[in-house]
């Protein structure tokens, strides 16, 4: 068995985490919006077959050093086949960190033509519902809980009763954080840094997308890092984008080719060299994947080729509109 990777503590919130972590979006529930899913999935979807994929990703993963897995109540059944894993490996809070998400309700009835699959709900109720339901199923393995993609529009950042309700959960000892999508992430973080509840903030984990696409909040997260917060990466690969060469940017292709691995890799190396990156999430779905993303760990870009692919970044407007269409599958 593969020996841990290297320790790092994420900010403010001490928990102890490796900088790649697993992320289950697309794990837990049948269908998603990654590329390829056809290919690495076939038809086996039932909740079975999902638990049992679930779990050997999840032994590839640990086996390989991963100590941080990220899911969320709208993943399916995500938290469901993570606690079934810990359970099988016997595993104890200090063996591995795991953080968690409220905010969506799961809808898609494992239906892989639901018209909808997952709907926000930002309300105090909500969160002391799905509190419960995390801590029910993952016990006193939960130790980071997020607002699941927070935006200014929700009101969850201006919510004062709930903002309350996080303070103390915060204060019962699990860490509390929030995730961003769309183009406006940059404003959402940095009012996130703002918050008050009797001059305590209670975030001090931020999860948000980054990749080489679209890397435009990459000044608020330095920001939330340099004020202590752990920030946690997601979507590095934006959906399957930058691992298939047909859809890649050439500038990635090439470099990938040069280095003599897939494009892939070069995504997710650019992603853990930005200095205030604590955690890289891989959405991996296969043993084979979670490999090849902890490969990458040992690919060192230069600064020639960071600034070279700091030259694909889209406008967020057109990245995050084209986020939106993909379809789920």
């Amino acid at each position: 068995m593969a020996g841990r990777l290297p320790e790092v503590r994420l900010g403010a919130s001490g928990l102890p985490v490796t900088a790649v972590g697993l992320g289950l979006a697309a794990l837990g529930r049948p269908a998603y919006i990654t590329a390829d899913r056809d290919r690495d999935f076939g038809a086996d979807r039932d909740a079975a077959s999902m638990e049992r994929r679930t779990h050997s990703v999840l032994d590839a993963a640990y086996d390989l050093g991963i100590r941080y897995v990220d899911a969320a109540r709208s993943y399916g059944r995500a938290e469901e086949f993570l606690a079934s894993w810990l359970r099988a490996r016997r595993l104890g809070p200090d063996d591995i960190t795991v953080g968690s998400k409220w905010g969506y309700r799961y809808v898609g009835d494992w239906r892989m033509d639901a018209p909808v699959h997952e709907v926000k709900d930002h309300s105090i109720a909500t969160f002391l519902e799905q509190r419960r339901q995390s801590s029910d199923i993952l016990g006193a393995h939960l130790r980071l809980y997020q607002v699941h993609s927070a935006t200014i529009a929700s009101g969850v950042l201006g919510d004062e009763r709930l903002l309350g309700a996080l303070a103390e959960t915060a204060e019962s000892g699990v860490a509390i954080g929030l995730t961003t999508s769309g183009p406006a992430q940059s404003d959402v973080v940095r009012r996130a840094l703002e918050v008050d509840v009797d001059g305590v903030n209670p975030f001090t984990c931020v999860q948000a997308t980054w990749n080489v696409l679209e890397p435009s909040a990459g000044l608020a997260l330095s920001e939330a890092h340099d004020a202590g917060w752990g920030v946690l990466v997601k979507e590095v690969f934006a959906n399957g984008r930058l691992t298939r060469p047909a859809d890649a940017p050439a500038a990635l292709n090439e470099m990938a080719g040069a280095q003599e691995v897939p494009p892939g890799d070069v995504a997710l190396a650019a992603a853990l060299a930005q200095p205030w990156a604590d955690v890289v999430l891989t959405g991996a779905v296969t043993k084979d994947q979670v490999g090849a993303d902890v490969d990458a760990l040992s690919l060192t870009l230069s600064d020639a080729e960071l600034v070279c692919l700091a030259t694909l970044a889209e406008p967020a407007d057109r990245y995050w509109s084209a986020r939106s269409s993909l379809p789920w599958r």
